[in-house]
């Protein structure tokens, strides 16, 4: 699908973002010459695949579809936990490429961390793209930036997610919320990089009996390989070892005779106050089935919580009544837009839609830089730079820049004379 989105978005030219000044003498910072530009590929793109989503995030997933799309070649650093599955659909799509007269190792998959490492340094790789870990993250980010030639890294590294009922939704579905809750967490372990991590509420009380019944209903489901499982039995045994936890459901991990782990929801309850004290054990982000429900007492507080402990995350809920408008739930949506890449109301973030307006990135440490999308067409501007030609005659120009078009692609268009008149809508 994601493949075939982004053929429709070439197709169409807009991501070209062609934009024409003509010549004018008379331009108002002196004379103009012709301009003529548009975004071109950067290079090869290095993409380390994801553990989580063999197809969605790894040879075939996003990163790869739009630094494709953008017209960059492209290596993936296969992921160790599904290896052969790599091998087989990297072949399959190296051959449609082929096929449909790409040149000849147009995509190609490699494996093994340090083949990775020494990719990420090679001179020819321009761009290069991560979902896993902040540790493993951080480290690739960091010898990105340390080549002699540093190139743009986009990285996934961790994000917590929180969620905020408000007093009055609490008050008119606090159970429907809590079922919620329970199913976003336990959605396939966890294993998701939009899991809520935290949810807020304004009386523990009146979801702990809720939130305990449906996480008791929850079959075990299994951890994606034994690295993930024996990291998150690690940090569910610090979370609910911390001081002033109360435990909702205590879930379990259980290692079978193949040295798998199956998990079932592990979900605590902790005061505002716990959680500031406390956070050096409970902020970070658990990557399994556990999460955690902190009570608050002002709605006015929630907005300075965000800002002080939630700094970058993919994503940022509110959960009000219908027809709620207080300044309170103004203010932590906005505080929310300030902090996540995509602001929810009534709805949970686990599942992402792979549509153009999906923006699926965030400030650190949700990923570096925070200014793109991994997901939605507009992940292809992290693959492209622009180029203006000045003066180029027609002959010479890339079909998109010449005046008959042959492309028929959307461009922009300033003619001469322009500049007379700026600033002429803004004052009416």
């Amino acid at each position: 699908m994601q493949l075939r989105l982004f053929a429709d978005l070439v197709a169409d030219g807009e991501y070209l973002d062609v934009r024409i000044d003509e010549a004018d003498p008379d331009f108002v910072l002196g004379p103009r010459p012709d301009l003529r530009r548009m975004m071109v590929p950067v290079g090869p793109v290095l993409n380390f695949a994801a553990s989580n989503f063999p197809f969605a995030f790894s040879v075939p997933g996003g990163d790869t579809a739009s630094a494709l799309a953008a017209g960059c070649s492209v290596v993936v650093k296969a992921h160790w936990g599904h290896p052969e599955l790599s091998r087989l659909v990297g072949a399959i799509m190296s051959d449609a490429l082929e096929a449909a007269g790409a040149p000849r190792g147009t995509l190609q998959v490699i494996y093994g961390q340090e083949q990775g490492v020494a990719m990420l340094k090679d001179p020819r790789i321009r761009a290069a793209t991560f979902t896993g870990s902040l540790g493993a993250g951080r480290m690739l980010a960091d010898v990105a930036a340390a080549r002699p030639a540093p190139i743009p890294f986009y990285g996934e590294l961790g994000s917590v997610n929180p969620e905020f009922v408000t007093r009055a939704r609490l008050e008119g579905g606090g159970r429907e919320v809590a079922t919620g809750y329970v199913a976003s967490v336990a959605l396939s372990a966890g294993q998701f990089c939009t899991k809520p991590g935290f949810l807020f509420v304004s009386d523990l009380a009146a979801v702990a009996g809720t939130i305990s019944e449906a996480a008791a209903s929850v079959g075990e489901h299994r951890l994606l390989n034994r690295r993930i499982a024996e990291g998150y039995a690690l940090r569910r045994d610090d979370v609910l070892a911390a001081e002033g936890v109360t435990v909702l459901a205590r879930g379990s991990v259980r290692w079978d005779e193949d040295g798998h782990a199956w998990a079932t929801p592990t979900l605590v309850g902790v005061s505002l106050a716990t959680l500031e004290v406390r956070g050096s054990v409970l902020l970070d982000e658990a990557f399994g089935p556990l999460s955690i429900v902190v009570e608050y007492s002002s709605e006015a507080d929630l907005p300075a919580v965000v800002r002080r402990l939630f700094p970058g995350n993919l994503t940022g809920g509110v959960h009000a009544r219908e027809g709620e408008e207080t300044p309170e739930l103004r203010a932590l949506l906005r505080e929310l837009s300030r902090t996540s890449g995509r602001v929810l109301v009534n709805g949970w973030p686990t599942g992402v839609s792979v549509t153009p307006a999906m923006q699926h990135g965030g400030p650190w440490p949700a990923t570096t830089g925070g200014l793109g999308t991994s997901v939605g067409t507009d992940a292809v501007t992290r693959f492209l730079r622009g180029v203006t030609y000045q003066n180029v005659p027609q002959a010479l120009l890339p079909e998109p820049l010449r005046d008959d078009n042959p492309w028929g692609v959307p461009r922009r268009y300033a003619p001469a004379g322009e500049s007379a008149s700026w600033g002429s809508r803004a004052s009416t």
